[in-house]
């Protein structure tokens, strides 16, 4: 072989080298794109998982604080409540030990009235009327009945029960014996009475 032809196989054989160096790298680069795309897909999907789960764990401490909260608001309500409750019945014990001294005011007062004394009558009358604004203003009230209401066994306290003096007094209040308080909402003494049957 000459050297011409040799120099030609060279170059051509150097050339297809070449050639098939460029082809492997090419596909070598094409191969990463590829990979460096699924890479960034596979990256895109784990962000956006991630993201997701934070997400969500976000919005479950959110409830979880919101539902703690809501808990917390309604136990300070419960507890302001139960502390009001307890100062209105605070005085209950002593003001239901003064009762019977009410009703030895009443009497005394029903007496006195006979008696011609005014002066007497007038000074008893103040000290009851006293005593009585104080346990009025400590939220004592008393329980209006009178004859001929109706009979209601949660409020009343019947005594005893007397044939009714007509038809429209059956199951009615014929008499009160005692009256009856309370104190706020709560019935701290029923009023004693006579039920007619």
């Amino acid at each position: 072989m000459s050297k011409k032809n040799m120099d030609a196989a060279a170059s051509e054989q150097a050339e297809v080298q070449d050639t098939e160096v460029t082809s492997s790298e090419n596909n070598q680069e094409s191969n990463q794109d590829s990979t460096s795309e699924f890479n960034d897909a596979d990256n895109e999907e784990t962000v956006e998982t991630s993201l997701e789960k934070l997400e969500q764990a976000v919005a479950s401490e959110q409830d979880k604080f919101l539902r703690l909260f809501a808990e917390f608001e309604n136990y300070k309500k419960r507890t302001s409540k139960e502390r009001m409750d307890l100062f209105k019945t605070a005085n209950q014990e002593v003001i239901v030990a003064m009762l019977p001294v009410v009703d030895d005011f009443e009497r005394a007062m029903k007496e006195l009235s006979k008696d011609k004394d005014s002066e007497l009558y007038k000074g008893v009358s103040l000290i009851q009327n006293k005593f009585i604004g104080v346990l009025k203003n400590k939220g004592l009230e008393e329980v209006v009945v009178s004859a001929g209401d109706t009979f209601d066994s949660e409020m009343h306290d019947a005594i005893t029960q007397i044939p009714a003096p007509d038809k429209k007094m059956k199951g009615k209040v014929i008499d009160v014996i005692e009256k009856g308080f309370q104190l706020g909402d709560k019935i701290i003494r029923h009023p004693k009475v006579v039920v007619g049957n």
